[in-house]
């Protein structure tokens, strides 16, 4: 998949411009974002999109000094997963956040 960022997201859009998988993220800190919410297009689930998702994310993050947390259930488990391979972005705070899951998303 072809990601795109934007402030506060990555993303990536089929050829009509439809949103087939998307991450949100805020700004906690100067250097540090949490990601709010996860979305992947039904007919994309179960093919690991949102799993390559997050590892641009990471790399992302790591080419800007910044480092992560996650309030979104399914991010807040793929970092904790893992922390070995990128120590030095998940934060420390990670296992403290108030995780639930954004409703109000795309279907």
């Amino acid at each position: 998949m072809n990601w795109s960022f934007d402030e506060g997201r990555i993303y990536s859009l089929d050829d009509k411009g439809a949103v087939l998988a998307e991450a949100v993220f805020v700004y906690r800190a100067e250097d540090k974002i949490s990601i709010e919410s996860t979305y992947v297009a039904a007919e994309l689930r179960g093919q690991g999109i949102a799993g390559e998702m997050m590892a641009a994310l990471m790399e992302h993050l790591k080419e800007k000094g910044l480092k992560a947390t996650a309030t979104c259930s399914y991010a807040n488990s793929w970092l904790e997963q893992n922390k070995g391979l990128y120590p030095d972005i998940i934060s420390d705070d990670l296992e403290s956040e108030n995780v639930a899951c954004k409703l109000n998303i795309r279907r």
